[in-house]
């Protein structure tokens, strides 16, 4: 094993790929000799030059429109979009266009990209800049969508969604890309549609991804102290997502606690919830409960922020509410 920062594992996938394979190629704004918004393109630029690792306008219509019509050629590429946020600006290229091609043209026309997603709050970045949209696209039929928790698991799943040829949605959360965790020597691919248990628990489920893994965790170690044994299920793809994982933990313990940094109107865990529900019920001795940020846009002021978004107390609290 060694360790890698959450950041440092998604530049290793993708520059994996890029020697591997070269129709390979990354794009977006300040990619290149910048290295990156967040530096996790550092580097790429200098190995691969500009034909591989580009630069583009402050445009992300054009930069998914691009990466769309390179796709639809039978090149792979990585677009990456500054932030969550300005996704809503490539939106009709990603949900009307992306999406939808292979399935219109009968399946003769193959889409595999990438495009990636520095997403959440937590660093300051305010409202425009902090969003988690994820609930957009993991309900649109022809996207894959997948969030990391932990650089292995980050490093894993980008070797296979540049590999899918399919578009994949990365999700990546800005708070984590310095958080160091073990990568192993020889990394393999990680299956898309395969949640991971990362702990193993008898009392209670808590089922989440990207982030909230680490307060999920850091919430069971609270509980532990008082008696409560929890299990953290980190679904690692939104779409397709781990039924049978999610179901068989419910089975297990009888309760479960739902987690998410979106607004908790709409959010990805209502459809989780609903599934349970749907599926399981009779596995369940108490009411599904959800844990999701506050319904306002994300405030700058950090003591606002901080209040808004969900942490590892709020989880602790939605455990001991159906113990």
């Amino acid at each position: 094993m060694k360790t890698m920062t959450y950041g440092e594992a998604i530049r290793a996938g993708m520059t994996q790929k890029m020697r591997e394979d070269d129709t390979v190629f990354l794009f977006g704004e300040d990619v290149g000799p910048f290295g990156g918004c967040f530096g996790v393109s550092a580097g790429m630029h200098g190995e691969f030059g500009e034909l591989r690792v580009r630069d583009t306008p402050i445009s992300e219509g054009v930069i998914v429109g691009a990466a769309v019509g390179a796709a639809a050629t039978g090149v792979r590429p990585i677009a990456e979009l500054m932030f969550t946020d300005f996704v809503t600006v490539g939106m009709d290229q990603l949900v009307n266009q992306a999406a939808k091609m292979r399935y219109m043209f009968g399946g003769h026309l193959k889409l595999p990209m990438v495009v990636r997603l520095p997403s959440g709050g937590g660093i300051g970045a305010a409202a425009q800049h902090s969003q988690s949209l994820e609930k957009w696209l993991a309900g649109i039929p022809g996207l894959k969508v997948v969030y990391p928790s932990n650089a292995a698991d980050a490093y894993g799943l980008m070797l296979t969604s540049i590999e899918d040829d399919n578009p994949v949605v990365f999700f990546e959360h800005k708070a984590l890309y310095g958080v160091p965790s073990e990568v192993p020597d020889e990394m393999e691919r990680v299956p898309l549609g395969k949640a991971r248990v990362a702990k193993e628990g008898t009392d209670v489920t808590i089922t989440t991804y990207g982030k909230q893994v680490l307060d999920a965790m850091a919430a069971a170690q609270t509980l532990a102290a008082e008696g409560v044994d929890v299990e953290v299920i980190d679904l690692r793809s939104l779409y397709p997502w781990d039924k049978e994982a999610v179901l068989a933990s419910v089975e297990k313990t009888g309760k479960v606690v739902l987690v998410s940094e979106e607004t908790k109107r709409g959010a990805y865990i209502a459809e989780i919830a609903a599934y349970i529900a749907e599926e399981g019920f009779y596995n369940l001795d108490a009411p599904i409960v959800r844990v999701g940020a506050l319904d306002t846009p994300v405030p700058f002021a950090p003591a606002l922020e901080q209040t808004m978004l969900p942490n590892a107390e709020d989880i602790v609290n939605a455990v001991r509410k159906i113990l």
